[in-house]
């Protein structure tokens, strides 16, 4: 193939039927063409060696420009190009930092809190909260946005009823004594066009340290329901002996049968203003 691409969403889904079109370095359009269900661009049109600008535009998505360089084979691969959603109608341009200002409340029917710990030192145990909510609230300078969240700790879920049990014991989380994780931030900076390191303070099974979230801020649109939503993913990693959860069953290799450091995934949905979210 001579043009070949992946056109995707920032959290990384697949972005169907975008148009790309190419364009020499006067600008003149030399090619136009769609990528198919899963994202991907297989063009066998013949192109001279040089370089050419490829414009990629999706429904609902901001225009995204790439650089492909056609080499003497007459073959380019642009790679991965990631669209942003366009927040068109919403009070801020296109490819806004953060939503618009006031009040968010997250959608637990929508959203994850996941968090993954190494398994006998060669694989991984993922697991999720199912009980959790909480509100952000975006400021006009936005620096001083706020986040505050609670998850019920009796609510995790490894898919293994016995496992499940064992983690709501003291040994780890200690659900009946400490029935809530909670999060309150107390500052954010910009870490890139869409990223953002959000400061805050987490509070789980007696202790409140500092926790720092690598945040990503994937979009916001219209919902079916006359709302608006936003989308955002945040990633920690903590250590479970600085929350004083020690407990850890070593094998006769000396490996920990449960890594001391969980991995933190949450992928959150958010509806403008101060509502109930729709199913």
């Amino acid at each position: 193939m001579a043009l070949t691409a992946r056109i995707r969403t920032r959290d990384g889904w697949a972005v169907s039927h975008a148009v790309v079109t190419v364009t020499d370095m006067t600008g003149t359009q030399i090619l136009r063409t769609e990528a198919d269900t899963d994202g991907k661009v297989e063009d066998g049109t013949a192109l001279a060696p040089g370089p050419y600008t490829v414009i990629v535009t999706a429904v609902g998505y901001a225009p995204a420009a790439a650089t492909a360089l056609v080499t003497a084979s007459g073959r380019a691969d642009v790679g991965q190009v990631v669209l942003g959603r366009q927040a068109g109608g919403l009070g801020r341009e296109a490819g806004a930092e953060l939503p618009p200002p006031g009040p968010w409340t997250i959608d637990p029917a929508h959203s994850s809190v996941g968090a993954v710990a190494q398994h006998l030192g060669i694989s991984s145990v993922h697991g999720r909260f199912t009980d959790f909510g909480g509100r952000v609230e975006i400021a006009q300078d936005v620096e001083k946005s706020r986040v505050e969240a609670v998850i019920r700790t009796a609510s995790i879920d490894t898919g293994n009823g016995m496992r499940d049990d064992h983690l709501r014991s003291p040994d780890f989380l200690d659900a009946e004594r400490y029935p809530e994780i909670t999060y309150r931030s107390t500052g954010l900076t910009p870490a890139g066009a869409d990223r953002w390191t959000v400061r805050g303070e987490l509070g789980m099974h007696g202790v409140v340290r500092p926790v720092d979230l690598t945040l990503t801020y994937l979009g916001t649109g219209p919902d079916p329901w006359g709302g608006t939503r936003a989308a955002f993913r945040a990633t920690t990693e903590l250590r479970r002996e600085d929350f004083a959860m020690d407990y850890n069953q070593v094998l006769q290799a000396g490996i920990a049968a449960i890594g001391t450091t969980l991995r933190v995934e949450l992928d959150v949905q958010t509806v403008q203003g101060e509502m109930l979210p729709q199913p």
